[in-house]
């Protein structure tokens, strides 16, 4: 606020003029880490985001009592990699899970049957500790080829026999 002239002021209680400073110069998209497009980042453990990934979260839950484990497999395990990959599936297709995202992520595991002995011993590597572990579930879903996330459920049983040409082993 300025001060009026009638009033008395020593000269260290007089409003100092504003320091005048330089326009400022062009800016550069120079940065080390700037991002030049729209897309977001991808490659492993970066993950896929979608609308509504939650609700994938309720329908992998409706599979709890179809599926065969074996000795060491957990539910809660096998629930949460398997919706991680049928969560991965729907973002592929810019929208939310549906069943079907689900019914393909379980039948690519081979946990609602007809899984050979290979895959048994190997899914039960990757799925160990899943429900408790963020990387472990971004393993499994790396683990999915990207060809496959274009297949439907029945197609991936089909193929569940040669189960090492729709993942990455």
């Amino acid at each position: 606020m300025t001060q009026p002239d009638h009033v008395p002021l020593q000269a260290s209680d007089r409003v100092r003029p504003s320091a005048i400073l330089p326009p400022p110069g062009r800016w550069y998209l120079d940065r080390p880490a700037e991002q030049n497009d729209l897309a977001p980042p991808t490659g492993p453990r970066f993950g896929a985001t979608g609308p509504d990934l939650g609700y994938g979260l309720k329908l992998a839950r409706r599979f709890e009592d179809r599926l065969e484990l074996t000795e060491g497999e957990h539910r809660k395990d096998v629930v949460a990699g398997c919706f991680a990959c049928g969560s991965r599936r729907s973002a592929s297709f810019g929208r939310a899970p549906v069943i079907y995202d689900m019914e393909w992520a379980f039948s690519l595991w081979g946990y609602l049957g007809g899984a050979p002995e290979e895959l048994i011993e190997w899914r039960k590597k990757m799925f160990r500790g899943a429900a408790e572990h963020y990387w472990d579930q971004r393993e499994i879903v790396d683990a999915i080829k990207t060809e496959t996330l274009k297949l439907s459920p029945a197609q991936v049983r089909e193929r569940l026999g040669s189960w090492r040409d729709l993942l990455i082993a």
